[in-house]
């Protein structure tokens, strides 16, 4: 296993990316002297869009076309805006590679045009890699398994630790380390994540049980919410069979009938009302705020008794 960088290091890469992220965005920065503290970079220049490739480590896989076609329509009308960032590509000395902006390399190329403002710079693999991270987790562009492999590939390939990245990224150790606990999830659990039927808490959740996936294919076919799964996972610890459980979430669903009959009780009561039927038998629970309530709802129970 790769050693940890030290700490020293981890800091003056994280404030020279950070500079970098702010030469992008247009905003300078300074020491507390009042002198530059950004990596000299070269003036923006026009470079043909052909001669740029991707950044391979990349940690946004995913660009919603819906956004990326709005992006090329302002393009076509305003030009692009803000250069992107690029490095000489070290496979091939006549093309560059993106650091920074691809969505707007996409979209320019999707608008048509033949050139794209860059800036371009020298980084290197750790460099490229982290400012990746920097830039997406900032902007929060990454969804959670794109942030969770990103994390896990400085740690795998670069040595470095949870408390490095929580410094250089601006997040906390608790974030980095739950947001890596996701790589634990099978690829099929991953891609419910990276297209939105789950959320990071519910993949955090389902993680608690002995059969992830399960969980994870119940809450996409159910429409769990994380309260849900967090039930769930905790029943499956006790009773052990997903089978067992998928009839009692099952026995939990309301038809048509039941939920019409609670509209109606809601409205003539007034208050929630939640009916639970079971084969034998059920609950009737009416959910009342206060005791002003209580004695309303008592009075119109017991109505016609005393009439």
């Amino acid at each position: 296993m790769m050693a940890a960088e030290p700490k020293s290091k981890q800091k003056r890469l994280g404030r020279g990316l950070s500079a970098l992220i702010g030469e992008v965005e247009g905003v300078s920065s300074y020491s507390e002297e009042g002198e530059s503290t950004s990596p000299p970079v070269s003036e923006a220049s026009t470079i043909a869009i052909k001669d740029i490739r991707p950044n391979p480590q990349q940690p946004r896989r995913h660009f919603a076309e819906a956004e990326l076609a709005e992006l090329a329509e302002s393009i076509r009308a305003k030009g692009v805006l803000q250069a992107i960032l690029v490095r000489p590509d070290p496979k091939d000395e006549t093309k560059y590679q993106i650091i920074a902006g691809e969505r707007r390399w996409r979209a320019a190329k999707q608008a048509g045009l033949a050139e794209i403002p860059a800036t371009i710079r020298a980084l290197d693999e750790l460099e490229l890699l982290e400012i990746g991270i920097i830039e997406n987790v900032q902007r929060t562009d990454l969804n959670p398994i794109e942030e969770a492999e990103a994390y896990g590939a400085l740690m795998k390939r670069f040595g470095r630790t949870q408390e490095g990245l929580a410094e250089s990224v601006g997040k906390s150790r608790a974030h980095i380390a739950n947001t890596i606990r996701l790589l634990n999830l099978s690829e099929t659990a991953r891609n419910h994540l990276r297209e939105g039927r789950i959320t990071a808490g519910h993949a955090r959740a389902a993680l608690g049980a002995p059969d992830p996936d399960a969980v994870v294919a119940m809450a996409v076919q159910k429409n769990l919410n994380v309260r849900d799964v967090e039930k769930l996972v905790k029943n499956t610890k006790t009773d052990g069979s997903m089978d067992a459980i998928a009839k009692k979430v099952t026995a939990n669903e309301k038809d048509v009938d039941t939920e019409a009959l609670e509209a109606d009780l809601s409205r003539a009561l007034g208050l929630a009302v939640d009916i639970r039927h079971k084969t034998s038998g059920g609950e009737l629970r009416i959910k009342y705020r206060d005791l002003e309530q209580l004695d309303d709802l008592c009075r119109k129970l017991t109505a016609k008794r005393g009439s």
